[in-house]
């Protein structure tokens, strides 16, 4: 069937369940709404080409694999059964079909079975973006184990604690972050070709045995950003829904059998969650254990890629390439760059959109919420800075202190509900829960488009003077400043104000900005109280591995003497 023919069948299909729902009035608005909901989500799906015709005997085995494995190792068999012999992971070491992570991963998990491994356990993986890490994820998906993703970025006693905290039973991890693992005094297997224990050569010795279903489904933990403190345990047992699909796809126009190109850790939320909608689509996921921005560029030609998923920091490196060298790549090929996981700043919106087209969406939510907005080329075209209106079936308000709506226009703190919130953090603490909806722990103001605009976090909010200020309101206009490349705002202790700010700016290339010109820049613009007392200029940002600025380290550097070579006038 062509996209033509798919799309109409789509349209058709979604249209008589719309209609067939409204004639079901008498059910309640809250159930005619999940059904219309429904229904326009698989009009979504359908017109990705997923719901296209298929042999009755894959879609048996599909749909078995989900029951027998449950929805994350499912997903693993069920792609092998649809997509078969199809590129499913593209890495630094060659390709991988469908079918051979299938059989990779039911060998690794045959393999830990053999050595205690099973239901229950904890096992933490400590792997950078590569076949390595979706061979234990699936694997121990397989066995049900509480499959625990891990930061790369740990430091030892970091890591530690938390296969402490986390009930871990064994990790495996990349050759060169063993070292981070001995603390844990837990198994350790490593990724590769790491001796008898190495996990390609236990997949070795047990391919073509396959494990029998697990006593329980597996449940996924992901980790917290911890930009503000100690990152928590999130769980979650990820269940793959038309519903949650057509809610990013009534949106992107993804689309079966193409190619992804994941740039943000696979450990993170929103990584692992484009890698999965890819293989849940068919599509070729192409990853690379670091981050560089001219390989990706080349990956990009390389293997056709026609969806690209960054965090803004990538973009940022992107951008600052130059125009002429970033065209000097074939990306012709993309329909879609993705970006989530923190604010992207207006100016590089707009630059992005200039030099690749109108291919940029912007998702905003977070690893607690999963998603709640979505912008558009043509939202990001109206407003560059904003995260767009609430995605299909999201309903996202915004609440005051006493949880009251509050008027468009103004800012409240953002609650979100979707049906795929996660369960809780591991240590039994969760997000405040307002009427059915959770919440995202930032501040923001919806326009009158319904469009959604984020303030901050809010617990960045900084009380200088007795006036709020959010520190992005003011990064946001340093970054559109011609001499800066990139800033951070902090709030740090002041004797007569309570705070005040200080910026942390990364000068442009070339470009030698001076202290007071900037602070000019932020007075001619903004509130007086929002001009940053102290500016200091950086080579860089300190950021996690997913790209959020760490201001506790900047907080800490401001409040010490000589905090750069060059700071002041």
């Amino acid at each position: 069937m062509d996209g033509g023919s798919r799309g109409g069948s789509a349209r058709r299909l979604g249209g008589e369940l719309i209609a067939a729902a409204e004639r079901l009035g008498t059910l309640g608005a809250d159930a005619l709404g999940r059904i219309t909901v429904g229904a326009r989500a698989t009009t979504a799906v359908a017109r990705s080409g997923l719901l296209g015709p298929e042999r009755p005997d894959r879609l048996i085995r599909v749909a078995a694999g989900v029951v027998r494995l449950g929805p994350i190792a499912g997903s693993c068999a069920g792609a092998a059964a649809r997509w078969g012999g199809r590129p499913a992971l593209v890495d630094d070491e060659g390709a991988l079909s469908y079918e051979e992570i299938d059989a990779r991963s039911s060998a690794l998990a045959c393999a830990w079975a053999d050595r205690g491994l099973g239901p229950g356990d904890g096992l933490g993986v400590l792997c950078r973006n590569h076949r390595g890490f979706v061979d234990a994820l699936f694997a121990g998906a397989k066995l049900g184990m509480r499959v625990v993703l891990l930061n790369t970025e740990f430091a030892a006693p970091q890591l530690a604690a938390v296969a402490a905290r986390e009930r871990l039973s064994a990790i495996v991890a990349d050759d060169d972050l063993i070292p981070r693992t001995e603390a844990a005094g837990l198994p350790v297997y490593v990724t590769g070709d790491g001796g008898g224990e190495g996990t390609e050569a236990l997949i070795s010795r047990a391919l073509g045995r396959s494990p029998g279903a697990p006593s329980e489904h597996a449940t996924l933990v992901l980790m917290t950003s911890g930009t503000t403190g100690t990152p928590k345990g999130a769980q979650r047992r990820d269940v793959r829904t038309i519903e949650t699909l057509g809610a990013l796809l009534s949106r992107v126009p993804l689309r079966t059998k193409e190619a992804t190109l994941v740039g943000p850790p696979l450990f993170h939320a929103l990584g692992l969650a484009q890698a999965m909608l890819a293989f849940n689509l068919g599509s070729a996921i192409v990853v690379s254990r670091r981050f560089d921005p001219e390989a990706m560029l080349a990956l990009a030609e390389r293997h056709r890629v026609t969806a690209l998923i960054v965090v803004p920091a990538m973009l940022q490196r992107i951008l600052a390439l130059g125009h002429e060298r970033i065209r000097s790549f074939d990306t012709g090929a993309l329909r879609v760059i993705f970006s989530a996981g923190s604010q992207l700043p207006g100016s590089v919106a707009t630059e992005t959109m200039d030099v690749f087209g109108d291919l940029l969406y912007v998702l905003y939510g977070s690893t607690e919420v999963a998603y709640a907005t979505l912008a558009a080329p043509a939202d990001l075209r109206a407003a560059p800075t904003t995260v767009g209106p609430p995605v299909l079936g999201a309903t996202v308000k915004l609440l005051d202190e006493s949880g009251r709506e509050v008027p468009v226009g103004s800012s409240g703190r953002i609650f979100v509900s979707n049906g795929v919130e996660f369960e809780g953090y591991t240590d039994g603490g969760g997000k405040e829960v307002i009427d059915g909806l959770m919440s995202s722990g930032d501040v923001g103001h919806f326009d009158a488009h319904g469009r959604l605009f984020i303030d901050g976090r809010d617990d960045d909010m900084i009380v200088s003077g007795g006036e709020n200020v959010f520190p992005q309101e003011v990064e946001e206009l340093l970054i559109g400043h011609p001499s800066v490349a990139d800033a951070a705002v902090v709030g740090v202790p002041d004797e007569d104000f309570g705070a005040r700010l200080a910026a942390f700016v990364v000068p442009a290339s070339g470009c030698e900005p001076r202290a007071d010109d900037l602070r000019e820049h932020v007075r001619v613009n903004l509130a007086r109280y929002k001009v940053p007392r102290d500016v200091s200029f950086v080579e860089e940002l300190p950021r996690n591995a997913t790209g959020k600025v760490l201001r506790r380290e900047l907080g800490g550097a401001a409040a010490r003497p000589n905090v750069s070579p060059r700071s002041g006038p």
